[in-house]
């Protein structure tokens, strides 16, 4: 991650037409979007208020994200220790040793030690949490540059001893003499010795993610096919961004002792026939939620510098977005764990005074297939917006040829605490490369909660 801060700086300057509509449409409309935005002629009012500071993205980066166990993470080297005012990361699996990991990092990327920094968990939408807070230091004046990100590395995560066993080694350490030591000891059997494997479930719950997800689609009659459909979607396109050379804010690493990697290497473009090969991984054997419709445990880092627009340009920058309203929601993590998008989505709209029709990409974190869908379904549902969000009317249905155009977390992968600030670039580039003035950044989370903001483009 230390590397990845240093790269910022020096780079600067009905079910079945429903189903069709997923699968079929999005994949053959590339080239017609380009086409329509190279002739599009913006006349949108810009999203900025009276008396606020305008906060800008100047650039971002990242590291390739890797499947979990293929080729790992170091970070290190150094940036200019007088550009920053403080550094915010978010994670989500802490590893005991570096449990603030932002403020590890910038030490050993050669900050001063006298820029604060500190660490923000929030699970999948950490990176998003680090973002805003740097968006409310800056807009209150305390701050006019931070650094903000996130890291996960499932490669190498902790793993814990039994409790029973932690509890031996606790009172061994309390015991002051040899006697006592021989009591505690003789107290082990070997089942204290099976360790604690961490889970991608619920504490309130005790559910997983996965399991969760497969009763959503269940819930909104998603079927399998539809979900292999819309990943292959997915696949499909970051395959081709990654093949055009669309994905800018992957940086290459070199991994010392090893080789350099330079691009995602969870992108596979498969087949429904080979996907539909595959058992359910969670709920079986009549789950529909498969390896193939997940996002898969990925390594990966990222990081975004974050001015106020007027100290940006007077150090000489130009920036790629605005970063406008933002809102976070929370809801029942049982039955709705992973319906944050369709909660914050009219939330941040609303707040900035713009509807659906006015966004120009869109950027959704995939979790799931399942979880994706349910989210468009629940959208485009007035009786869930009555019945569930105590609205009078949906908020609509994102036109499919907006949405994730680069693919999504179900094929680019997705490190927990580094997954927010891939949005927010994916979503800056796109509304640059395809003449779009707005963005729509959501994402769900575990323990029921959810994320959205609205990204504007600067000028050109």
């Amino acid at each position: 991650m230390t590397s990845l801060l240093t790269y910022t700086f020096k780079n600067l300057p009905n079910t079945s037409k429903w189903a069709l509509r997923f699968c079929v449409r999005p994949l053959s409309s590339s080239s017609q979007l380009q086409a329509a935005a190279a002739s599009q002629t913006k006349s949108k009012k810009t999203l900025a208020k009276p008396n606020i500071r305008n906060i800008v993205v100047v650039d971002g980066v990242r590291t390739p994200f890797l499947l979990s166990g293929t080729s790992g993470l170091l970070h290190r080297t150094s940036v200019p220790k007088d550009v920053v005012d403080y550094i915010i990361f978010g994670t989500v699996i802490q590893e005991v040793k570096t449990s603030n990991v932002a403020r590890e990092a910038a030490l050993g990327a050669g900050f001063s030690d006298k820029t604060p920094a500190h660490t923000v968990t929030m699970a999948c939408i950490s990176s998003n949490q680090a973002m805003t807070t740097a968006v409310s230091l800056i807009a209150s004046g305390q701050c006019d540059v931070v650094v903000a990100g996130g890291v996960e590395l499932m490669s190498d995560i902790p793993i814990r001893h039994s409790r029973k066993m932690r509890k031996m080694m606790l009172d061994l350490n309390k015991a002051k003499t040899l006697a006592q030591r021989l009591s505690i000891i003789s107290k082990f059997r070997l089942n204290f010795l099976s360790p604690e494997l961490p889970a991608v479930s619920e504490f309130s719950t005790s559910e997983t993610m996965g399991h969760s997800a497969d009763r959503l689609a269940a819930a909104f009659a998603i079927s399998r096919e539809e979900q292999d459909e819309y990943a292959l979607r997915s696949h499909s396109l970051a395959k081709r961004a990654q093949d055009e050379g669309l994905l800018s804010d992957v940086v290459p690493f070199k991994v010392p002792g090893r080789d350099t990697v330079s691009q995602d290497n969870g992108i596979r473009p498969s087949s429904l026939d080979q996907m539909a090969k595959l058992k359910p991984a969670f709920i079986k054997p009549y789950g529909t939620v498969t390896a193939a419709n997940s996002s898969f445990l990925t390594d990966g880092a990222s990081a975004v510098l974050i001015m106020a627009e007027e100290k940006a340009l007077a150090m000489g920058y130009k920036p790629k977005a605005y970063l406008r309203d933002f809102t976070y929601v929370s809801q029942d993590p049982k039955d709705q764990l992973l319906l944050g998008p369709t909660y914050a989505t009219p939330k941040v709209l609303e707040k900035a005074g713009i509807t659906m029709n006015d966004i120009d990409a869109f950027e959704f974190h995939e979790a799931f297939s399942g979880q994706i869908l349910a989210n468009l379904k629940a959208m485009d549902s007035d009786w869930f917006a009555q019945n569930y969000m105590g609205r009078k009317a949906k908020v609509g249905l994102p036109p499919l040829e907006k949405f994730n155009n680069w693919g999504g977390s179900l094929s680019l992968g997705h490190p927990f605490g580094a997954t927010g600030c891939r949005l927010v670039m994916a979503a800056a580039n796109r509304l640059r490369k395809e003449g779009g003035q707005y963005g729509l950044v959501a994402a769900c989370a575990a323990g029921g909660q959810g994320h959205a903001m609205i990204v504007e483009a600067y000028p050109k």
